[in-house]
């Protein structure tokens, strides 16, 4: 497939935050005159990020101090995702949430019943405040036998400097310590935020390009959501990694704003 095949076919852009529109707080390259110029010819723009550490405003403050936001674009996180599968699917349920502060009053502005001493199921979010109490509380409910959900499966996360621990790095602590892997992963590569994309944008999955720097995450959820791909090297992903790889996008990119050159 070329690039004026995916622009054509292509109603709504799905775009991966970290490693492909910005590292840290810095663009990558001329993604704003990108993604200006998809707006233009009509397109919608959906920031779809598995970092569950900042809540949808955080990401669309930044978003707007970078310049990388326009009229009509969304976010939607991994974490606005588990909180759509807890109401859809476990509505009375008692949570205990490992997730920032400002998550945490997300998960509780949009009705989730949070519970520090009994809750029914432990969420994995991104938890940049993270401490050992947490840590030691999280693996004693794990090992009481409440049901076990992590935001996403990311090992690290990109920045500007060097990779940093993320939520698959605590999944493999909490192996270790409990013996427990997630009953569920929500984020990207599984489908669960496809569904939901769908409903708040109109437009059907074959018309939508998940755009991201990672395989193993942005382009298998694609795969796995009837989508098609862009795969972007401006993050975690190299030639080497995906000349090696079984997974294959549809179209490769040294970056975002390669798009149209």
């Amino acid at each position: 497939m070329t690039r004026e095949e995916l622009i054509q076919t292509t109603d709504a852009f799905l775009l991966d935050l970290d490693g492909t529109v910005y590292l840290g707080d810095v663009p990558i390259g001329e993604a704003a005159t990108t993604l200006s110029r998809l707006r233009a010819m009509g397109k919608r723009l959906v920031f779809l990020t598995n970092n569950s550490s900042k809540t949808q405003e955080e990401y669309r403050e930044k978003l707007t101090r970078l310049a990388l936001w326009g009229e009509g674009d969304l976010v939607y996180t991994s974490a606005m995702a588990t909180v759509s599968v807890l109401r859809n699917e476990m509505p009375s349920a008692r949570v205990f949430l490992l997730a920032t502060d400002a998550v945490r009053e997300e998960f509780v502005c949009a009705g989730v019943h949070l519970d520090e001493n009994s809750p029914d199921v432990c969420v994995l979010a991104y938890d940049t405040q993270i401490t050992f109490e947490k840590i030691k509380r999280f693996d004693a409910f794990l090992k009481r036998g409440a049901k076990f959900i992590a935001t996403h499966p990311d090992d690290v996360c990109p920045t500007e400097d060097l990779p940093m621990p993320d939520v698959g790095s605590f999944l493999a602590l909490f192996e270790r310590s409990s013996g427990r892997r997630p009953d569920r992963i929500v984020g990207k590569p599984y489908s669960s935020m496809a569904e939901e994309i769908s409903r708040l944008t109109g437009v059907k999955r074959e018309r939508m390009c998940m755009v991201g720097d990672r395989l193993n995450t942005d382009i298998r959820f694609a795969e796995n959501s009837g989508m098609k791909s862009l795969l972007v090297l401006s993050g975690e992903t190299t030639e080497e990694m995906l000349a090696l790889s079984p997974v294959r996008p549809h179209v490769v990119l040294e970056r975002l704003d390669r798009l149209f050159v």
